[in-house]
């Protein structure tokens, strides 16, 4: 596990591990689940992406209160900042891709690969994809990422394992257009929404309204609306009320912070305010939410 980052709550954040020649590794998903089991069990967040490949499934991995079934042979893919966690009885097996944005994004067209992926960037839920046959390429590129990361490090290493993953992230996107996934029309309202989604990731807790977005994205507010309308079915607001949200609810369930102590980490000045939201938005308070979860 890496660094262990608390920013004022019970939900547990991670930092990539310290001392590595890169900003990568793989790990034994077994020895990771024995060692670190409590940890892995219990609702946590990272700073770094996983890609994980379960060998054998019949379990479900938690991610932000929806349940991802595992099968044998999946492989699972987890945006940073998410918070999941794994299932307490299951016979973990596989292994996992650890990394971070300093570590593949080297120049401008891997940063906006990583932005606009369809493995961690799916805009309708969580991706994953089901393995058959020999799948003998993500065999083969795997087995090529670890026989490099036992190599003594060298000037080399880096690309070698950032052209490696590379290929491995085209395969998945590969397969998971074979598996339904959604596809979406690429253009300038896929563009907006994705650029919107990244501002709303760093500022819902001070910016709730869409003014503030449309402005920094240089259009108009009806101009965003028609594109979050168009690509997700939901208004720009409709967008930042659900962030709100989520981000309310995972510190109301995985988190012993009062109410108030929850109102100021969303930006509410009162929180007779953050209540009437939360109410607005679940037809619950936030006390009658923690309660019934």
């Amino acid at each position: 596990m890496g660094r262990r980052t608390n920013a004022g709550t019970d939900i547990a954040s991670y930092q990539f591990k310290d001392g590595l020649p890169v900003e990568f590794e793989l790990i034994s998903l077994g020895e990771l689940y024995n060692k670190n089991k409590v940890v892995l069990t219990t609702p946590h967040r990272a700073s770094f992406y996983h890609i994980l490949w379960y060998k054998k499934g019949g379990f479900d991995h938690m991610v932000d209160f929806e349940p991802v079934h595992i099968e044998d042979n999946m492989l699972l893919f987890l945006n940073k900042d998410i918070v999941h966690f794994y299932d307490s009885v299951a016979d973990v097996k596989g292994k996992g891709i650890l990394f971070t944005d300093a570590f593949f994004s080297s120049t401008d067209e891997d940063m906006r690969m990583l932005k606009e992926t369809i493995l961690f960037n799916d805009l309708f839920g969580v991706s994953a994809i089901r393995l058959s046959g020999g799948h003998t390429a993500f065999n083969t590129l795997l087995g090529l990422m670890e026989t490099e990361v036992m190599r003594s490090p060298d000037a080399y290493q880096g690309k070698i394992l950032r052209n490696l993953l590379h290929n491995f992230i085209l395969e998945a996107e590969r397969v998971r257009r074979t598996q339904g996934f959604k596809e979406i029309k690429k253009g300038a309202d896929l563009d907006y929404v994705l650029l919107f989604r990244d501002l709303l990731e760093s500022h819902f807790r001070i910016h709730k309204q869409v003014n503030y977005y449309a402005s920094e994205l240089s259009v108009t507010e009806k101009r965003l609306t028609q594109a979050t309308s168009k690509v997700l079915g939901k208004t720009s607001k409709q967008m930042i009320d659900d962030r709100i949200m989520l981000e309310a609810k995972r510190l109301l369930v995985h988190s012993t912070d009062t109410i108030k102590e929850i109102a100021y980490q969303l930006g509410f000045l009162e929180p007779t305010n953050f209540i009437k939201y939360f109410r607005k938005h679940s037809q619950h308070t936030p006390v009658e939410f923690r309660e019934h979860m």
